[in-house]
């Protein structure tokens, strides 16, 4: 027979925390209630090896941790359940059979378990903030007030579908600037440290004749061979001293701007940020979440630290009772077309409508945005790296060249 961990609120209001041995959650909660107490909290405790703190993290390891597409494997499992008529406790216990990794599968567990204690389902995800943000979680709890949890899930799911499929486009548009970047790197490495050195006989003693440009690369070819592990732990500083760097908050406010006024980047920077802000307020505010917790959910959804300070501006304006394009008009990171679109919405009650429509054209944007940024990086890489390599080859070159004129 199974245990749980319980935290129980008597009719005084004293908190109590025990264990209890039921056949199931819903046994060992009617059983505490029988007793007279609230549940607060009821968390079965798995025994021996499997269970151990140890054993999780070790299957964590295997596992992984679960990802943005078991989220969304999840909710759309639930929402055809949900829409089938199975009871949520049901389908999350059909879930959990289906789950195969182990880290999500104990989450799904847990969700069942709180469901099984008197839970709504919104309070039990909440738990996981990790894994279900505040958008998913008010989405859910606004549809449990309304009544249309299968649809809400299917929404939800849509919602994480199209932020999966934005995340990898923006990866791959990067991918190919990354892979010429680094073959550069690689290749003038090669040229410097094995290339350069053998024709340093060839030029010994002939410095007085060599263009500036070669008796600067052979001196950094040099320096380089010679002094190897200062480059080495200089670029290894160097790379750590930058991530470190970006986990401040000094860094990740320099790596925000960074990303809105870059030239080439800045337009699928910005088209990211404005459809999934208001993507996620069109979706809240359907929804029927309250206008103050919706601004406050989508600064938090934003993902730039420059767009949740106008949100947060936004709120601060609206629960001062002024509308939310006042203090938008008056931002730069927002286009006026934008702007009026949202007071046209505001005026006319349709809001959530004129959002939705815009959120869609940005998607749009994005797509096209990151296909131009595509077409423009490669040509540029090619030239970059072609420019590095053609100026080490000419370094060389020309003054041999030159030495077989005085010869011949």
């Amino acid at each position: 027979m199974p245990n749980y961990r319980y935290q129980v609120r008597s009719s005084n209001g004293q908190v109590t925390v025990g264990v209890v041995s039921a056949d199931s959650a819903v046994s060992a909660a009617a059983a505490l209630r029988s007793q007279g107490g609230h549940v607060l909290d009821l968390t079965p405790i798995q025994s021996g090896i499997a269970g151990s703190a140890l054993g999780r993290k070790i299957r964590e390891l295997n596992n992984g941790r679960p990802s943005l597409k078991h989220v969304l494997d999840f909710t759309t499992q639930l929402a055809v359940m949900i829409h089938a008529g199975i009871s949520l406790r049901a389908a999350l216990d059909g879930i959990v059979d289906q789950t195969t990794h182990a880290s999500f599968k104990r989450v799904i567990q847990g969700l069942k378990s709180d469901v099984e204690a008197g839970r709504q389902f919104s309070e039990a995800i909440q738990r996981h903030p990790k894994l279900f943000n505040p958008l998913y979680v008010n989405m859910v709890r606004a549809s449990e007030v309304s009544g249309s949890f299968a649809a809400m899930l299917q929404r939800i799911a849509a919602n994480i579908a199209q932020q999966i499929e934005t995340k990898k486009m923006v990866i791959g548009a990067m991918i190919y600037p990354a892979i010429i970047g680094t073959m550069a790197v690689g290749v003038t490495i090669f040229l410097l440290t094995f290339v350069l050195p053998k024709f340093a006989g060839v030029f010994e003693g002939k410095e007085d004749a060599l263009p500036a440009q070669t008796l600067f690369l052979m001196g950094l070819s040099d320096f380089m061979v010679k002094q190897w592990p200062i480059v080495l732990a200089s670029v290894v500083g160097g790379f750590f001293g930058l991530f470190f760097f970006l986990k401040t908050e000094i860094g990740k406010e320099w790596l925000d701007r960074t990303k809105l006024g870059v030239p080439i980047l800045k337009r699928m920077f910005r088209s990211l940020y404005i459809s999934r802000s208001l993507q996620t307020m069109g979706e809240l505010i359907n929804a029927g979440v309250p206008m103050l917790d919706t601004i406050a959910i989508t600064s938090e959804i934003s993902g730039n630290r420059l767009y949740k300070r106008m949100w947060r501006t936004v709120y601060a304006n609206v629960k001062e009772g002024k509308k939310i394009a006042t203090p938008l008009a008056t931002s730069t990171l927002l286009p006026k077309a934008v702007v009026q679109m949202i007071s046209a919405g505001e005026e006319s009650g349709k809001l959530g409508e004129v959002l939705s429509e815009i959120s869609d054209f940005y998607a749009k944007q994005l797509k096209d945005n990151i296909k131009s940024v595509t077409s423009m990086i490669e040509p540029i890489m090619i030239i970059i790296m072609g420019s590095i390599v053609g100026f080490i080859a000419m370094a060389i070159i020309l003054p041999i060249f030159k030495m077989s004129q005085i010869v011949g």
